[in-house]
């Protein structure tokens, strides 16, 4: 049999191939966060800059971010915990309409306390990251589309198409607004027709929604049973008879069917689960902490106030950065599929933590520039293994929750980090927030490694200590036959 081309391979190594096979609400999904993630990155890169223009301090600017965040923790643990009851596709309309009346608002309005209403109740993201109930929702739906040995190559791209439509938001928003300005825009003007551009894109991510089809909804096929849980009941199917000395000829007794499954919320997941979720979020605490100290729209507002750059400038180093992400994350699953999802996340992650650290260290723009491009080149290889570790450790029906309580408490401890930063930054210490982050992240890795290296996750991904035993070959069964008939 001839080898796989090196096309083929390739292919199936960046997950091209799983692609092509998914199914039509797996590519819907994934270009709805292209397209969401093109409007964060646009209204990221001048939301700092735009409170600015309007007057408002270094720590005002920080208290809104922190103020924003804790709105999203309550809207996206409520929406999350209720998604497979009231439907997904719901959820997702209602957070695509959300991002509308944010947009609008934002485009019209001065006053800081309606914006910050807007930006709580709609969804404006401060970080530049998923914030509202989009990604536990999506993730959910799409760890049910997709297989346990394929899983890890859709949440690649899922993550792919994240960075890549932050990178052109960023670049488009930076270059729009100076071209604007240099046709006599005011600074404030320029800014508010992102946020315009922001709203339009909320209402086409509402129409693509709308071409989800029923099979994203939480389905019985959800709660089958594992590998493992079969295997066990297959061999107590094959010995019950003989401990308990039935007659072979007696009909079985017809077994029951099983019961419905049930809606799983915050204190129904099972005792596996909250010890896992327990750890998970507490070591999430520390990564989500310095995320929220040096969020995207920090960044851009620290390069341009150090350096003085224009818009269309730093528009173009910050979608550099985010372009050269999506570069890394392509290869994650690749990289996942060879160490294990655990070693991907830590051994990526770590470094970036110490580029974040060294940030602010160099005087020049350019060297600034390359440890910005370096650490943004493994900083989210991680996301992608973490959404196939995070899938693949919970029981399927307890995803959403469990995802959704996950984001909250990341969103929950990121809260905290902009308004620290921006007391730094009235405190002319902006560079402490970067070197705390950075040490932070770092701690997070260490952690993360020594926890969970050794976990054994569901299906065929990762390393061989990460592996479930695999099922039995045909061979193995009729073995086990001939082994309980002699003993028989």
């Amino acid at each position: 049999m001839a080898s796989p081309s090196l096309l083929t391979r390739t292919l199936n190594e960046l997950g091209i191939t799983t692609l092509l096979h998914s199914p039509r609400d797996v590519h819907i999904l994934l270009s709805t966060r292209f397209i969401r993630m093109f409007a964060y990155g646009s209204s990221t890169l001048i939301l700092a800059l735009f409170f600015s223009a309007l007057g408002h301090s270094d720590t005002a600017i920080g208290l809104f971010m922190s103020l924003t965040l804790v709105g999203d923790v309550l809207i996206s643990l409520l929406l999350t915990l209720v998604a497979d009851r009231l439907g997904r596709r719901r959820i997702l309309l209602l957070g695509a309409l959300l991002m509308v009346l944010s947009g609008i608002v934002f485009s019209l309005v001065s006053n800081y306390w309606i914006l910050l209403l807007a930006a709580v109740i709609g969804v404006i993201s401060p970080s530049g990251n998923e914030i509202g109930p989009f990604r536990a929702v999506e993730e959910s739906t799409l760890a049910h589309l997709t297989e346990a040995k394929t899983r890890s190559d859709i949440f690649a791209l899922y993550v792919v198409a994240g960075t890549l439509g932050a990178s052109g938001g960023t670049l488009v928003a930076g270059w729009v607004t100076q071209a604007v300005q240099g046709a006599g825009w005011s600074e404030l003007a320029s800014f508010r027709l992102v946020f315009w551009l922001y709203a339009i894109i909320g209402f086409v991510k509402a129409g693509m929604t709308l071409l989800l089809s029923n099979k994203c909804e939480a389905q019985p096929e959800d709660h089958r049973p594992s590998e493992m849980e079969m295997r066990s009941q297959r061999q107590d199917e094959q010995q019950q008879p003989f401990l308990e000395g039935e007659d072979e000829d007696e009909e079985p007794a017809s077994k029951p069917p099983p019961p419905p499954p049930k809606k799983t919320s915050w204190f129904q997941l099972s005792e596996k689960s909250r010890y896992t979720l327990l750890k998970l979020c507490g070591i999430f605490f520390f990564d989500s902490l310095a995320s929220g100290m040096v969020p995207v729209s920090l960044i851009a507002y620290y390069i341009s106030n150090k350096f003085s750059i224009a818009e269309g400038t730093l528009g173009t180093i910050m979608a550099s950065a985010q372009f050269i992400s999506s570069i890394g994350n392509i290869f994650a699953s690749s990289v996942a599929k060879r160490i294990g999802l655990v070693r991907t996340m830590v051994f990526t992650h770590l470094p970036s933590a110490i580029f974040l650290l060294l940030l602010p260290a160099p005087s020049s723009l350019w060297m600034t520039i390359v440890l910005l491009i370096a650490r943004s080149t493994l900083n989210s290889m991680d996301q992608a293994p973490r959404s196939a570790f995070l899938s693949a450790v919970v029981l399927p029906e307890e995803r959403t929750a469990v995802m959704g309580i996950v984001n909250t408490v990341k969103t929950s401890s990121q809260s905290s980090g902009p308004l620290i930063t921006g007391a730094l930054a009235a405190g002319n210490r902006f560079w402490v927030a970067f070197v705390v982050a950075g040490s932070l992240k770092a701690s997070y890795d260490l952690m993360m490694l020594s926890m969970f290296r050794n976990t054994p996750l569901e299906g065929d991904q990762g390393s061989r200590s990460q592996r479930a035993p695999e099922p039995e070959s045909a061979e193995d069964e009729d073995q086990n036959d001939d082994r309980v008939q002699q003993r028989s």
